[in-house]
């Protein structure tokens, strides 16, 4: 009620059949993509393709890491999410997760595991061409994760001026993706809107 209750995007949306689905892939999923994502990064150190660069950087220096991060993740994020809206790719990688037509957190999560592989293994793809700093990295490995809880989250916690100004031009909304969720035909950006 009252704050949450008028920021919510899509009001009785909540189905418990499909939140239970939710929960039960998001388990499987989990439990598979972070293994294998885990020993895939694993492999990538052993064999030395992953090296940080250590010690103390210009804040400048930090920020440019992490902007080409963001941009190429967003980039990658958004032709490959595309790519799974293509028959038979959506129904074999991409399907699981739009059966949330208005998303929870826990849709985040809901998703084959191909899916959070294709997603996932980004960041060790990027460290291993990137070699950024430790600090960089400490802001790369929760944006992911922290910007799919907001997008996914059903509720719009941002102010109405923010859709009225010039940075609802560069950064996605829970209300710009929980369209895509709702339509499926658009929004498919996964930091911004620059490619939609």
């Amino acid at each position: 009620r009252g704050f949450f209750q008028a920021r919510k995007i899509q009001p009785g949306g909540f189905r418990l059949r499909t939140f239970r689905n939710e929960i039960f892939f998001a388990v499987i999923t989990l439990t598979v993509s972070a293994t294998l994502l885990v020993w895939t990064r694993q492999y990538f150190d052993a064999q030395g393709w992953i090296t940080f660069r250590s010690g103390t950087a210009p804040w400048y220096v930090i920020a440019l890491e992490y902007a080409l991060y963001f941009f190429l993740f967003d980039t990658w994020f958004y032709w490959g999410h595309r790519l799974m809206h293509v028959e038979p790719i959506y129904k074999w990688v991409h399907k699981v997760h739009h059966w949330s037509t208005s998303p929870n957190p826990l849709t985040t999560f809901s998703e084959t595991p191909m899916e959070a592989i294709i997603n996932g293994i980004f960041v060790t793809l990027f460290v291993a061409v990137f070699p950024v700093h430790d600090a960089t990295m400490a802001l790369i490995a929760p944006t992911a994760p922290l910007m799919g809880l907001y997008v996914h989250s059903g509720f719009e916690f941002l102010p109405r001026w923010w859709n009225r100004s010039w940075l609802s031009k560069w950064f996605i909304t829970a209300t710009f993706h929980d369209q895509h969720h709702k339509y499926f035909r658009y929004n498919f950006g996964g930091y911004t809107p620059i490619w939609d």
